[in-house]
């Protein structure tokens, strides 16, 4: 006996099979898709890893400048990564690329010289068989080098010395003054020459617009001028460098991120604001009520043909800050005359949280929170030039933040300054 089924029953079994079959195919591709998306996300991943690898390969090891390295992996040949170390200013450049199959990611950023964990130096003073005098409310605390005369109080216009200790910390015995790596000379020696090497597309006109940015993944571009550069209600930012033969001078209402200045002489007028680094071979002055953010850098760098005669007096080259400037970051000067002025001025209220280094005379009114490294003090007050003293100065390094990078003295640990875009 048959058992007679209607039509449509045999169409509903047929929907039911093709649903089922539906369902798993999606499922199928739904898992597959899966897969797929877990191992492109591992990739991306995996590459960004990488390339704090490089970074941090550049970190603990020493490979020769402007060259571009492979680091080994260890891993399938579709993996790679290279890194490039170059200078951007004052810092050195450090230039990441990883690539798995089409993923490919970079990472660039500025490194320097990190802080010990302990025994952080507050003042190195270069031995000059004279000891250190301090006067006023002057006070120094961390770990400083001295002369073998070590530190005396001193007295200037019937102003003695009103602390309870001449070095709130340890004292240990200087010789000669620490020396920047060759390196960066040559590398501050350079920045003057950098625009010749550049293509003239990348030259960029004030005229056509005040505002410019430029990525560090891109190539440089240059403002250049041989006459007086005013950057005035002028926006720049990234990879610029602004080069005049003669001065640049820095107005309150520009704005100014990351950039290279690089001129015989740099103003910055009262109240600018920015985070920039000024290279200069005669001069810089800084304003009043000045903001310089981290990692700023204002670098003198005399040449042989830097000293000025003006009436029947030599000028020499020299830094100078006024009341009530802020600097986070470094001051250099690298000098070859020295007389019995400041070539380094820093002014009552005035403040540097971070580095000065002078190879010549410092003359310190004002505050670094951080650490002074100098061939020499100087203090002129009342007409009078008293060598080797500080009046009123204040230097104390526990009030530099620990996570801050630096000058790259020799054989010290490297850390990251900044991460650039």
């Amino acid at each position: 006996m048959f058992l007679k089924l209607k039509a449509g029953a045999l169409q509903l079994t047929m929907f039911v099979v093709v649903v089922i079959a539906l369902l798993l195919a999606a499922f199928i591709l739904l898992i597959h898709t899966h897969k797929t998306f877990k191992t492109q996300t591992d990739f991306v991943i995996e590459t960004v890893n990488n390339a704090d690898k490089g970074i941090h390969h550049a970190l603990n090891n020493d490979f020769r400048l402007n060259d571009t390295i492979s680091v080994s992996l260890n891993d399938q040949d579709y993996k790679t990564l290279k890194v490039h170390q170059d200078y951007w200013g004052l810092f050195k450049k450090v230039t990441a690329v990883s690539k798995i199959k089409t993923k490919v990611f970079k990472k660039i950023a500025l490194t320097g010289t990190a802080q010990p964990e302990i025994n952080r130096t507050a003042l190195y003073l270069q031995d000059n068989n004279r000891p250190l005098v301090v006067v006023g409310h002057t006070k120094i605390e961390g770990v400083v080098y001295l002369p073998k005369q070590g530190v005396r109080t001193g007295n200037i216009s019937g102003h003695s010395y009103y602390g309870e200790h001449l070095i709130y910390g340890t004292e240990r015995t200087s010789s000669q003054l620490p020396k920047l790596p060759l390196e960066t000379h040559e590398q501050i020696k350079s920045i003057a020459h950098i625009y010749k090497g550049v293509d003239s597309e990348y030259f960029l006109d004030l005229n056509k617009s005040r505002t410019y940015q430029n990525s560090f993944y891109s190539p440089l571009q240059v403002i250049y001028d041989p006459s007086i550069i005013n950057l005035s209600e002028i926006s720049l930012t990234g990879h610029i460098l602004v080069q005049s033969e003669t001065k640049i001078v820095v107005d309150a209402s520009s704005k100014l991120r990351d950039v290279v200045l690089m001129a015989p002489k740099i103003e910055l007028t009262n109240y600018v604001e920015g985070t920039f680094q000024a290279f200069a071979t005669k001069e810089i002055i800084v304003g009043n009520n000045c903001k310089l953010n981290y990692p700023s850098a204002l670098v003198l760098k005399e040449e042989n043909s830097t000293t000025e005669v003006v009436g029947n007096i030599k000028e020499t080259p020299f830094i100078k800050i006024q009341k009530g400037t802020k600097i986070k970051g470094a001051i250099t000067y690298l000098g070859s005359t020295k007389n019995y002025k400041s070539q380094v001025f820093i002014d009552e209220g005035a403040s540097i949280t971070g580095e000065v280094y002078c190879n010549k005379n410092l003359e310190l009114l004002g505050n670094v929170y951080g650490s002074v490294y100098t061939a020499g003090f100087v203090a002129n007050q009342s007409g009078s030039v008293y060598q080797n003293h500080i009046y009123n100065g204040t230097i104390e390094v526990d009030k530099l933040p620990q996570e801050y990078i630096g000058l790259p003295f020799k054989n010290t640990k490297k850390g990251i300054a900044k991460w650039l875009y």
